[in-house]
């Protein structure tokens, strides 16, 4: 239960913050947006309809034949999202910035709209929209949610050319960019993981000081060399980022010339890592 109103009330932060960056940087310098949110400024600037009923209206709309992509949990943080999303576009319609600077403003509307969907997706929900279809991709597609919704949100953005015209999509298109990149960061967060694989003749005394010194696991592929036709032990091995200069040090010890790769993971599950049951 604690967990669920701290889940609630990242939404609705996120939802605020979302909010904040719609009224203070996008609308006022006449930029556009992605998804429903991007059709809902489309139509403000054409006929001044409410940013925040239009909104509700769209994503009810949305919602309601999208559900049975999303299991019940993520519907109902989905319509606490668009609820208050909705609320909060209405409530901070008059709010304002003084910054005249195109660019800063579109790189600050990047960066609110990021923390703002990255917050809510974090915990589980959606706004609605081109989120919903993000997340189907994302299950049936294996696709990264935050660059399935840059997918989406840059069809909208371009689609609203024609009303913003051809400067104010570039600065569109930059803060999407930004907001992709910053969402990322919220969603999957500062802790991105190394996987290492080690090629050594000295693959015993290396995998014993992973194991001891780093308390590490370390697992085992068998392979050959193509040219030589030598059987090799490969040693593979999940660390976090600050321990790459450690296994280093490990490697350099037992052997100079080991062959040795390292690259980013992300979703790592198990033990040391992270619970595949959360």
């Amino acid at each position: 239960m604690k967990k669920r109103f701290i889940d609630i009330f990242m939404i609705m932060l996120g939802a605020f913050i979302f909010a904040v960056a719609i009224n203070v940087f996008v609308i006022p310098n006449e930029f556009g947006e992605g998804g429903v949110t991007g059709i809902t400024i489309i139509l403000y600037y054409l006929f001044q309809w409410s940013p925040g009923l239009v909104n509700l209206v769209i994503n009810a709309f949305l919602l309601i034949v999208g559900y049975r992509f999303l299991d019940k949990m993520t519907t109902i943080y989905t319509i606490i999202a668009v609820l208050f999303n909705s609320l909060f576009l209405y409530l901070t319609e008059d709010w304002t910035i003084a910054s005249n600077e195109l660019i800063i403003n579109a790189i600050f509307g990047g960066v609110f709209t990021g923390v703002g969907l990255g917050l809510i997706i974090r915990v589980g929900g959606t706004t609605a929209g081109t989120t919903i279809l993000a997340r189907i991709t994302n299950k049936y597609l294996d696709w990264n949610i935050s660059y399935g919704l840059l997918f989406f949100d840059l069809i909208v953005a371009f689609s609203s050319y024609f009303i913003i015209g051809a400067e104010a999509l570039m600065f569109t298109i930059v803060m999407l960019y930004v907001g992709t990149k910053v969402m990322d960061f919220i969603i999957e967060g500062l802790n991105t993981q190394k996987a290492c694989m080690i090629i050594s003749d000295a693959h015993k005394e290396i995998a014993e000081q992973v194991n001891l010194s780093m308390d590490r696991g370390v697992t085992v592929f068998y392979g050959r060399g193509h040219y030589t036709n030598t059987p090799k032990e490969i040693l593979y091995v999940v660390i976090s980022k600050q321990e790459v200069s450690a296994l280093k040090k490990i490697v350099r010890s037992q052997d100079k010339d080991a062959f040795i790769t390292i690259h980013d993971v992300r979703d790592v599950f198990g033990e040391g890592f992270v619970d595949i049951s959360k």
